[in-house]
């Protein structure tokens, strides 16, 4: 089947929803997403949404924080956007009728009583929140209002396959859609349109432990990848710090606040540890506490580290945070009485398909917003919450500069999807095998802390698994599994690539065979182009 469109939406989390509403203005939106509309990460975000509301704040100090988290690598530009259009954001999702946690006095007469709470390396409480279930709520007013919207039409159960690249059957370099799998009939339809958004999330999935949901296969950035995108940066990968360490918990993380309400680390004989890794301590970087568990976990031989939430009381833990404190309970953690035994995990891609003020790609008529894309924002390392507020900014950016210049003479007419000669898989085994090494070997050699030897390792391992997995998707039918697999090998490709390249440690990226910065030879971004090797572009620096 054939479907045309003015905005093909490729993901449906806050940076997808966002743009769908605002280009819903100009044009017609197709929004697919590969599960129901509300699995997406965003659903997932527990801590809340960085901005500037609190007089005593500024936003020189909230951009002072996101450079200083970056690790060099943010642009300052992007930055000062980004955090002067926070407060509109959030004003327009209340507007949508979003319901965010109030405190008992006003902050001001314009903002009301939101409630503001602060996570690591913020320098002042300035996260909005709505409980520990922010993403749920956020996420829950956008479809509200995408579901009342005439002009977006949502697929459920449908995956985008490879972009619809018109240099391949003779026209432009361009990008005009995307061949897209019905995953519950097998059909695939070809979706042209006018501009392609990719706002597929990360790739979370690539590694053995995560917080990420099962949809974070890394879809979007491994399809631009394949259509010749420039990509940027993917050698930082942010391990959150704290989720929890239990056999039945599958990727169940515990908010950053509960650090920013008080909560202190702790070895398993009770002693807190990471006044020896930062003058921050309990509330340094995400790179830096995800580092200091994994050097205690390996230097004491324990499974795990342990929060400790006692400076707060019992009351007070159960109205804050709900959701953590219930699902706690289901696995015998009674965070009230006792400390929560926590683990690092892979939790946000920082690098992604490197774009614009206005995210816009390298390659016309592809755009991407959220998680999948590069923006600048957040160097080589992301401040908390600032992801959410990334996808808000970027979502409403690409609509408002797509409706002002979107061309609407006739539309791309290019082949519909050949199965040729492929058939239905009889040995689906090599799905979960090769799914399984692949998350295994990067945790293991491309995780929180990397050498040269490692790498060489991994980078071997994925060339021989990559083949592999092109013999068998050219033989057999497609299916999601067979989707997820082969775009979660690109990623690790990438990942291993860059994180190879950058001959030093800096932010998430961490080599123990070059553990100094090097600003002269690696002070810019690590740009990717298949077929061609990484290189370092520099970005324009601080001088704050």
């Amino acid at each position: 089947m054939r479907i045309t469109c003015d905005y093909l939406v490729i993901g449906s989390g806050a940076a997808g929803l966002t743009f769908a509403l605002e280009a819903a203005k100009h044009g017609e939106v197709l929004l697919v997403t590969k599960r129901r509309t509300d699995d997406a990460a965003t659903t997932w975000a527990q801590g809340g949404i960085a901005a500037v509301l609190d007089p005593a704040d500024s936003f020189e100090a909230h951009v002072k924080d996101t450079l200083t988290t970056g690790g060099g690598l943010s642009s300052d530009e992007v930055v000062e956007m980004v955090v002067r259009d926070a407060p509109l954001r959030i004003k327009e999702l209340i507007e949508l009728g979003t319901n965010f946690s109030e405190a008992e006095t006003a902050l001001d007469e314009e903002q009301g009583k939101l409630d503001l709470t602060r996570e690591g390396g913020h320098s002042a409480r300035r996260v909005v929140h709505a409980g520990d279930i922010t993403g749920r709520e956020v996420e829950r007013a956008l479809i509200d209002k995408a579901n009342s919207t005439r002009r977006i039409r949502t697929l459920e159960h449908h995956m985008a396959i490879d972009l619809i690249e018109l240099s391949r059957f003779g026209g432009a370099c361009a990008v005009a859609g995307a061949y897209v799998l019905d995953t519950e009939s097998g059909d695939v339809h070809t979706v042209v349109a006018r501009a392609t958004i990719l706002a597929s999330g990360g790739a979370g999935k690539a590694y053995l432990y995560t917080s990420n949901p099962d949809v974070a296969s890394g879809d979007g950035v491994a399809m631009a990848y394949r259509a010749g995108a420039q990509i940027a940066n993917m050698e930082f990968f942010q391990f959150h710090p704290t989720v929890v360490y239990h056999p039945q918990a599958k990727s169940f993380l515990v908010s950053e606040a509960l650090r920013g309400e008080g909560g202190v680390l702790r070895l398993s004989d009770g002693t807190a540890f990471m006044e020896r890794h930062h003058p921050m301590k309990d509330l340094a970087p995400r790179d830096v506490v995800a580092r200091a568990i994994d050097f205690e976990m390996k230097r004491t031989g324990d499974d795990c580290v342990y929060l400790d939430m006692s400076a707060r009381t019992p009351d007070y833990l159960r109205e804050r945070f709900p959701n953590i404190h219930a699902e706690c309970l289901r696995f015998g953690i009674d965070m009230t009485k006792g400390p929560i035994p926590v683990v690092p995990a892979a939790h946000y891609m920082c690098g992604g398909v490197l774009v614009d003020a206005e995210g816009r790609t390298s390659i016309p008529g592809l755009w991407a917003v959220g998680e999948v894309s590069c923006t600048g924002l957040h160097g080589a390392n992301r401040l908390a919450s600032n992801s959410l507020l990334e996808g808000l900014v970027y979502g409403h950016r690409a609509a408002v500069a797509l409706g002002e210049k979107t061309y609407r003479g006739p539309l791309a007419n290019p082949p519909d999807w050949d199965v040729g000669e492929a058939a239905p898989s009889d040995e689906a085994v090599l799905v979960t095998q090769n799914w399984d090494e692949i998350r295994r070997f990067l945790w293991n050699y491309v995780g929180i802390v990397r050498s040269d030897k490692r790498l060489r390792r991994a980078s071997r391992r994925i060339a021989l698994l990559q083949e592999e997995i092109r013999e068998y998707y050219w033989k057999h039918l497609v299916t999601r599994d067979m989707l997820e697999l082969r775009n979660l090998a690109d990623v690790a490709e990438m990942i291993i690539t860059c994180a190879a390249f950058r001959k030093e440690s800096r932010g998430l990226h961490y080599n123990i065979d070059h553990a100094q910065t090097d600003d002269a030879r690696f002070g810019g971004d690590t740009v990717l182009v298949r077929g061609y090797p990484p290189e370092i572009v520099k970005r324009k620096k601080s001088s704050k």
